[in-house]
């Protein structure tokens, strides 16, 4: 469906009054709200195109009706969600759930949207249906060099449809391992997962980067080859400057020290980006910042002094993509959650005194450094995330306008109530 402007315009001015009495404060007496806002404005959260229908677990699917049954509208759902927040401005394409069959065409109607193609995703996680080898075993480490070659020719092959889009990264994510002890060489998979890496590396653009994904566990239980961010690291670090970690908030083992991880990373130069989401247990693939909005919090208090001390750009110099499973909610909805959640802990990070926080480390003040950055959490920032999104043209709350629409029905009217999105 498509979202007319004047939708958006009537509902702000409805909230106009409210929104205004609480951002007064702000405005008159926080000399740092002006800067803040101008980086929400910029700051863009890239959809995951395979997260535009209903998620599952290997029990079962629920799916919720009005699914997008193609590229097309999975892009026009993404345009949706951007014209609510002005936020989820890029598209992140998975192949081959997402093959365009018109390169040309698609970009043109990304355009119309003011989408981007973020990084493209390749699969050897799946056998496909016209693959002469399986991935039962492995893809970049498996032992027969045929399968090994399947493996990275899909992977150009993404990289093709990539640069058709205007694409300038490729991620990819490798559920090679192992389930029992014994099954596998740990060194020759090493050996084999690098030599096919470095193939793959081979045939990037000089512009693109290559995201080296890793996770702890699942769907193998014993080892992963790529199994934590210092594997990842150690594979980008041997391929080159173009090669770069990529961190998935759920890809740890619990308790994991997910900032520190990414301030070393990024202090050394080989942070590409994240997948954004949340978890209790594992791999949950929650939305943003619902278990643990602290954490969040202080992984971006990391990222944006690390920025900062490179003098990188925030909105641009990083990947920021959300990676979720909606297993019981709208989609859409669950998506402009997330989204906000990432814009409320940037803004709050963004808030933290570094002068005042350097000086108590220094000092080895334990109790004045957590004040300073529980003050910054505890601070409701709401406010300047709403308008940064008024000032882009975007709702002042997307998801009470979402849900005033009646979005969801005009999908199901639209696409039926059993549909379901490719690639799930």
């Amino acid at each position: 469906m498509n979202l007319e402007p004047d939708y958006i315009a009537d509902y702000n001015q409805s909230q106009l009054e409210a929104h205004q009495r609480k951002l007064s404060y702000w405005t008159q007496e926080v000399a740092t709200a002006e800067p803040i806002i101008r980086k929400l404005v910029d700051f863009q959260i890239a959809i995951p195109s395979w997260a535009l229908g209903t998620g599952g677990t290997r029990f079962g699917r629920f799916p919720g009706g009005g699914e997008p049954r193609s590229l097309e509208e999975k892009m026009a759902d993404v345009g949706l969600l951007h014209a609510l927040n002005r936020a989820s401005g890029a598209i992140s394409l998975h192949i081959p759930w997402d093959i365009p069959t018109d390169a040309g065409a698609i970009r043109q109607l990304a355009s119309q949207y003011g989408l981007r193609f973020d990084a493209v995703n390749s699969n050897t996680f799946q056998d496909q249906p016209d693959a002469e080898q399986s991935y039962k075993f492995g893809s970049l480490q498996h032992t027969d060099p045929a399968v090994r070659q399947q493996a990275i020719d899909h992977n150009i092959e993404v990289i093709k449809h990539g640069v058709a889009l205007g694409s300038d990264a490729l991620t990819v994510w490798l559920s090679d391992g192992s389930c029992f002890p014994g099954q596998l060489n740990f060194r020759k998979a090493f050996d084999r997962t690098l030599s096919s890496l470095e193939a793959i590396y081979a045939a990037l653009p000089d512009d693109w980067k290559l995201f080296v994904e890793y996770k702890a566990f699942e769907p193998n239980f014993y080892s992963m080859t790529v199994g934590d961010w210092g594997s990842s690291f150690l594979y980008a670090n041997k391929l080159g400057p173009k090669a770069y970690t990529l961190v998935d908030l759920g890809h740890h083992l619990p308790n994991a020290n997910i900032e520190q991880i990414v301030a070393i990373l990024l202090h050394q130069g080989k942070l590409g980006g994240f997948h954004f989401n949340d978890s209790k247990y594992g791999d949950d693939d929650l939305t943003a910042g619902s278990i643990k909005p602290y954490q969040l919090f202080l992984i971006f208090t990391e990222l944006v002094d690390g920025l900062d001390a490179k003098g990188m750009n925030h909105a641009k110099d990083l990947g920021w993509m959300i990676d979720a499973s909606h297993n019981v909610k709208d989609p859409l909805e669950d998506l402009l959650q997330s989204v906000e959640a990432i814009q409320l802990a940037y803004a709050q990070a963004l808030l933290v005194d570094r002068e005042a926080l350097e000086e108590a480390r220094e000092a080895n003040d334990a109790v004045r450094a957590q004040e300073i950055l529980q003050d910054a959490f505890r601070t409701d920032v709401r406010p300047l995330v709403a308008e940064a999104r008024r000032r882009a043209g975007g709702s002042l709350n997307p998801l009470a306008l979402y849900r005033q629409l009646n979005v969801r029905q005009q999908l199901i009217d639209e696409r039926g109530a059993k549909t379901v999105a490719t690639g799930l």
